[in-house]
């Protein structure tokens, strides 16, 4: 129940869905002022959810920031890989497709080939609401054995929906032959605060390393401030995302 629960407050949190319903009710409202406050308050959320400097400040304090390969003092044993990257149902069916976020993969295959992690496991099943029978884990796994892993270094999970579940598995997986201490957790920078707290709270914590990131050094430039952008949309809606989904884990249990 929580998982449809989450997944259906996700949608409704958009930002595009908000500003829609809003538009809609101020088109339905029969009082003028009603309308008028309505329409007012969608424009309004128009221009702050499109703004790219807003965004991109409040994404940078939220993303936990990557490590530079060369601070990374010790080796592991497993890379720990959160899927969350591939598109589902393309045709054919004989490639992998990433969404965005394929810096997750590629990143891990670096860590891979300069021996900071000497394993792969890949955690992920389908995190979509109607499961369609893909599984995105061994998607990543035969994107990383194209980029030249080692097939015998990967271990899938591929039963898990969601990041709580893959906390709960990744540890089942590795409690009889690792500690924590030989684990480090790869997955993008926003979505990394939750992951931590969901390992953490079954007892796995773990060193992180973050990849695929929304924000950008910061810019005064004119477009920045004062253009409406796409991208600026794109990053509400993951910062909602993830700041609805961190709290939702911490009110069920999860973090």
């Amino acid at each position: 129940m929580f998982f449809i629960l989450s997944k259906t407050l996700n949608y409704l949190m958009m930002p595009l869905v908000i500003i829609t319903l809003l538009f809609i009710v101020s088109a339905l409202l029969k009082k003028k002022k009603w309308r008028r406050r309505f329409f007012q308050l969608a424009l309004v959320l128009l221009l702050l959810f499109s703004n790219e400097f807003i965004a991109n400040e409040l994404m940078a304090a939220w993303e936990i920031p990557a490590t530079p390969y060369q601070s990374i003092e010790r080796k592991y044993t497993w890379g720990v890989l959160l899927s969350g990257v591939a598109k589902a149902g393309m045709k054919p069916d004989d490639r992998v497709y990433f969404s965005r976020g394929a810096d997750r993969v590629v990143h891990t295959v670096q860590l891979y080939k300069l021996g900071i992690i000497k394993k792969v496991l890949v955690s992920g099943g389908s995190g979509r609401l109607l499961d369609i029978g893909e599984r995105e884990s061994n998607d990543l796994a035969d994107a990383m054995v194209l980029m030249g892993v080692n097939p015998a270094d990967i271990v899938i999970e591929s039963d898990s929906r969601n990041t709580h579940e893959s906390a709960i598995a990744v540890k089942k997986i590795l409690l009889n032959n690792a500690q924590p201490t030989d684990c480090i957790l790869i997955t993008s920078g926003y979505h990394m605060r939750r992951s931590l707290g969901c390992f953490n709270k079954v007892d796995w914590p773990m060193d992180s390393f973050s990849a695929d990131f929304l924000s950008h050094p910061r810019s005064y430039t004119f477009d920045t401030l004062f253009i409406p952008k796409i991208e600026a949309l794109l990053t509400w809606h993951h910062l909602i995302k993830e700041t609805v989904g961190y709290l939702s884990y911490k009110v069920a249990g999860y973090i």
